[in-house]
């Protein structure tokens, strides 16, 4: 690393001047409120990387962020900068979302993980409308499931509304909280039920949404399909798989 960017740092507070200044290779932890510049100091740092001429010809900075908008942002920054240096705007940088980068990792070899080459990646709508289907077919297959949850105070009326039009939105919430739950502990519906049943006492609600987990899986298994929650896990489960492709992708992204 240069120990002074080549581009004026005049558009930078001095703390973050600081930070490009500063940095020199592996871990760095920047305390930083909402609004402080957190976009445009890691811009000029990553710009700072890359006109710097340490990087091989194969080599990329890689810039992680969660929304495609603070994509956009990056990049539109990052290649104002090494612009500026006469160097070509797209030239040995990636900005991903958390997502994107998992999608990378996984096309990488998805055999790793057992997913076909062709393997597709639904959206939320499109998630929410699979396990939409999966509840109401799991509500119709177990009727009397709820009768103990509801208020037998309640009206006819009362009581028809809330089985036709409240407890199909609350089961929806709890199996959406659940499969992520889940999948963010890289559980699958076996292992969830495996859990579930070597607990001391019962949980019907838990086993519900396991039992809706397993089947909204079956749904994506069955269209060749994974989710974004499922791109984390099985993008962490490839790396842990092949050590040849943590390597090579750490020397991609040094």
């Amino acid at each position: 690393m240069n120990e002074k960017p080549l581009y004026s740092l005049d558009r930078l507070r001095p703390t973050q001047q600081e930070v490009v200044t500063g940095y020199q290779g592996g871990r760095m932890g920047i305390s930083a409120v909402p609004g402080s510049g957190k976009t445009h100091t890691l811009s000029y740092l990553a710009a700072d990387i890359i006109v710097s001429g340490n990087l091989d010809l194969h080599q990329e900075v890689l810039i992680v962020t969660l929304v495609n908008s603070a994509v956009s942002n990056f990049i539109q920054r990052i290649s104002a900068l090494i612009q500026s240096e006469g160097l070509l705007p797209s030239m040995n940088y990636r900005v991903r979302t958390l997502h994107g980068l998992a999608h990378d990792i996984v096309r990488e070899r998805p055999g790793l993980v057992n997913l076909a080459n062709d393997f597709s990646i639904i959206d939320e709508i499109e998630a929410n409308k699979i396990r939409e289907q999966v509840v109401l077919a799991w509500m119709r297959g177990n009727p009397g499931f709820f009768e103990t949850y509801l208020n037998p105070e309640l009206s006819d009326f009362q009581l028809n509304n809330a089985r036709s039009r409240d407890l199909p939105t609350l089961v929806q919430d709890i199996a959406y909280n659940i499969i992520r739950f889940a999948k963010d502990r890289e559980l699958t519906p076996a292992d969830l039920r495996h859990h579930l049943e070597n607990l001391p006492a019962p949980l019907p609600l838990a086993e519900m949404g396991c039992a809706i987990y397993q089947e909204y899986q079956r749904s994506l298994t069955y269209r060749g399909a994974v989710d974004f929650d499922d791109l984390i896990r099985l993008a962490l489960a490839a790396l842990r798989a092949d050590p040849h492709l943590v390597e090579r992708l750490h020397y991609q992204w040094p």
